[in-house]
């Protein structure tokens, strides 16, 4: 049992500020007969989130390229939705939270295009 389209979420009050941290796992696809195949179906990253206190764990599509952002590198969510898988068993049912996405980008610091600093030498040093 899933929730339709998940929930959606206002990410300034749910994640404050996040903070890269490292690829936490690669999810792949099955093949028909149940093996594991070498196609990746979605990556899964660990980010420090100041107002949960605590990591978490966002998922985010295979066709979005690898993240390799520096330790501590302040990010943003696109698309967050919080979703749930939920299992029957004999007491009723264990449900399972998760956040995914649509893609985790480096924050924007003042109005910058992220990973463009704005001025690479210090000033009054011509440029060589």
């Amino acid at each position: 049992m899933r929730l339709a389209n998940g929930i959606v979420l206002d990410k300034e009050k749910t994640f404050g500020v996040l903070k890269f941290s490292a690829l936490r796992h690669e999810v792949r696809m099955e093949n028909e007969d149940g093996t594991t195949s070498e196609e990746i179906k979605r990556r899964t990253y660990d980010l420090k989130c100041s107002v949960q206190e605590r990591m978490i764990q966002v998922s985010i599509p295979a066709d979005v390229a690898v993240k390799d952002y520096p330790y501590n590198a302040e990010v943003e969510l696109i698309n967050p939705v919080a979703d749930t898988v939920a299992n029957a068993n004999f007491r009723g049912a264990d449900v399972d939270w998760y956040i995914k996405a649509d893609d985790i980008i480096l924050k924007n610091k003042g109005n910058q295009p992220a990973g463009n600093p704005q001025n690479n030498n210090p000033q009054g040093q011509p440029k060589k």
